[in-house]
């Protein structure tokens, strides 16, 4: 049997995506658990739980990328663990590795520090750029729409959570109300972009 796990970072996120795309693996859609607005580096998950424990001995364990599992490779390694111990393949975009088995485990090992290499530059990145824009003044101005880039950059900053309303705001120009619009508009071409992804995977 197959069991589905699903992940999005911000309780506005949508994850019908992903559970659709572990659909298509062949995973019942009641049987997908989803945690809603938690961080991949969290290590309390309630869906990611549930799922673990409804998982059989002979069963697949499957995500649709590994950073919806976890975006640390300690965090990983102990969810790896636990999979190994109730004898449960784990199935990446629809690879399947056996954690138990010790290649299996070299390549879930590797993926897992990608992940977590990924992430921390993601966040150096966006530390640095938000401390240059406000130096520089970097999109100020623009009280209304921003460009596409710049709506996918400020809802990316956005959903790290680490800087409050008033300090985007501030960095680029946009009123509280212009923001929350680029933002919004900035989800719905993100959806877009990953429904024709999934459509033509």
């Amino acid at each position: 049997m197959k069991i589905g796990y699903a992940r999005v970072s911000t309780a506005a996120q949508d994850s019908s995506i992903q559970v659709e795309l572990l659909a298509k693996e062949g995973v019942d859609r009641d049987r997908v658990y989803v945690d809603h607005g938690i961080s991949g580096r969290q290590t309390r998950r309630p869906g990611l739980d549930n799922a673990i424990n409804a998982a059989r001995e002979g069963d697949v364990f499957c995500v649709t990328k590994l950073d919806r599992l976890s975006r640390s490779a300690k965090d990983l390694h102990e969810t790896v663990g636990r999979l190994a111990d109730k004898g449960v393949a784990l199935s990446i975009d629809g690879k399947i590795y056996d954690p138990s088995d010790p290649m299996g485990k070299m390549f879930i090992g590797v993926l897992g520090l990608m992940a977590e290499f990924e992430s921390d530059l993601i966040r150096s990145r966006t530390r640095d750029a938000v401390a240059a824009a406000a130096a520089a003044g970097k999109m100020k101005g623009r009280q209304h729409k921003l460009t596409p880039e710049e709506r996918a950059y400020l809802l990316q900053v956005y959903e790290t959570g680490q800087f409050k309303i008033e300090t985007l705001c501030k960095n680029t120009g946009l009123k509280r109300s212009a923001l929350y619009s680029n933002i919004q508009l900035a989800r719905i071409e993100r959806n877009d972009h990953d429904r024709r992804a999934s459509e033509t995977a």
